[in-house]
């Protein structure tokens, strides 16, 4: 779970950012602050992962915190969340390390894309295992869907049929599912199905648990990683080409 800390001196926008991580699963709100000597104490006390930060504060600019948290060396990401759309505060936040600037007034798609990218990188991130250059480019080249290039399919499966089976498969984010689960939403028989999910356990987009019903049958439930989700945009995105 991501911790987040809200820092905004609008209690209402705070009330809102804080109603909005909840609808995105892996984050949760372990704060809210609205003055920066209260964020440096509740930081200084507390595990975060993540500071949605204002920057345009009363007495106070979440810039110049920004800059002194990098200076003090603590590790923590920051998303920028503001009504400043000028030059300099965006090239700042970003030299600064902001993960993602977000200007007043954004939509609710807009909240959810920035931290399901930084879900990506958190999830990347903490595991230790090495990390694949392809999988890397994804995340620090920011490649949208079009730009995304899936892998060419083994014999038997086809673009149109894995991008209807992905954009299924992307409602369950978060969630196990069955193959039952996605011919029920899709139409596909079960066993065409088996064969796609089987090839996405194999390039490590799956994973796949067995549980045995009361008959002693396996049921096969997957779950996508995180950490490779761009793989599914880019079978979403050949739909469109």
């Amino acid at each position: 779970m991501i911790n987040v800390l809200i820092v905004e001196d609008d209690p209402m926008v705070a009330k809102f950012n804080r109603i909005y991580i909840e609808e995105v699963p892996g984050f949760r709100t372990i704060g809210v602050v609205h003055d920066i000597s209260t964020g440096w104490h509740f930081l200084n006390d507390n595990t975060v992962d993540l500071i949605l930060l204002d920057i345009y504060m009363a007495n106070s600019n979440g810039l110049d915190w920004l800059a002194e948290i990098r200076n003090a060396g603590i590790n923590v990401d920051v998303i920028a969340i503001t009504a400043a759309n000028d030059r300099t505060s965006i090239q700042r936040a970003l030299s600064y390390g902001a993960f993602d600037y977000l200007i007043k007034p954004f939509d609710f798609e807009r909240f959810k894309d920035a931290l399901m990218k930084y879900r990506e990188k958190f999830e990347r991130m903490k595991n230790e295992q090495d990390v694949r250059q392809e999988d890397l480019d994804a995340f620090l080249l920011n490649k949208n869907l079009s730009a995304l290039s899936a892998p060419d399919l083994p014999k038997g499966l086809t673009a149109p049929t894995f991008s209807r089976i992905a954009r299924q498969i992307v409602n369950w984010e978060g969630c196990p599912f069955s193959t039952a689960e996605i011919a029920d939403k899709t139409g596909i028989s079960r066993v065409s199905i088996s064969k796609y999910l089987k090839y996405l356990v194999g390039q490590d987009v799956l994973k796949v648990d067995v549980a045995y019903q009361e008959t002693g049958r396996p049921l096969h439930y997957y779950m996508l990683r995180p950490e490779r989700i761009h793989m599914i945009y880019a079978f979403m995105a050949e739909e469109k080409k």
